[in-house]
């Protein structure tokens, strides 16, 4: 029994090392292709990786993103209170955005928001079919920037609704109850008990969406937004060829 495990430990050892060294041998030859193809011509982009309009590029997209994941964190928290209400109206709601917007493409989104001037060139607000009290011009007010991080930050806030409630139902029922019975309002409830225990399985998955809230920024040259990372880059390299 003792031969038969040392020679199972020495099989897996060999498997090991020889999976090692394919894997080192792909990594090499990766690592060659990069650096002696001349098409990619790093000297061009060492010239121009920290120029002004690439690091305008960078700062844009950082804002881009920190702006709609804030937009979306409020959003979830909302949507999630409100699928778990008891009124059926605030659940329908809440239930209604987040299957409109985790059901319909990111890209499909912006391209309306681009539309949003054309298709309404003044927004009012007031009370439904009466004048309204104030009206705005949609182009003036809604420029590509803005139209960018609400666009990502309302599709953000439906992914992150679903986050925001599995981790509200991973507190046990009971914490609700206890805190019912020493009199304590719901929302103290909510701010004091529930949310800070909830946080231990929001938190991980929140960082996940920021980093994927970082790459689909560059879709927001469907509006067009001009001064995102991608689109400054795609422009730049087109210069130089």
């Amino acid at each position: 029994e003792m031969l038969t495990r040392d020679w199972s430990s020495d099989v897996c050892s060999s498997d090991l090392w020889a999976s090692a060294v394919v894997v080192a041998l792909i990594a090499a030859m990766m690592g060659h292709y990069l650096v002696t193809n001349p098409n990619f011509r790093w000297g061009v982009v060492a010239q121009w990786l920290f120029s002004k309009t690439i690091m305008s590029g960078v700062a844009y997209t950082l804002l881009l993103t920190v702006l709609a994941m804030a937009i979306g964190t409020v959003l979830a928290i909302i949507m999630a209170v409100m699928r778990q209400s008891i009124n059926p109206v605030l659940r329908w709601v809440a239930t209604a955005y987040i299957w409109f917007f985790r059901g319909t493409p990111i890209y499909t989104q912006l391209i309306f928001w681009s539309l949003l001037p054309t298709l309404s060139p003044q927004i009012g607000i007031g009370i439904p079919f009466l004048p309204p009290f104030v009206s705005i011009d949609t182009a003036t007010y809604f420029t590509p920037f803005w139209m960018a991080f609400i666009g990502l930050g309302l599709n953000e806030g439906a992914y992150l609704a679903e986050i925001m409630r599995a981790g509200l139902l991973s507190v046990d029922s009971g914490q609700w109850e206890a805190a019912t019975a020493l009199g304590m309002p719901r929302s103290l409830i909510f701010r004091r008990i529930i949310l800070p225990q909830a946080m231990r399985v929001i938190v991980p998955p929140i960082g996940n969406e920021t980093i994927s809230m970082l790459k689909t920024t560059s879709l927001v040259s469907a509006i067009p937004f001009t001064l995102e990372l991608t689109f400054v880059a795609s422009t730049k390299g087109q210069s130089l060829c």
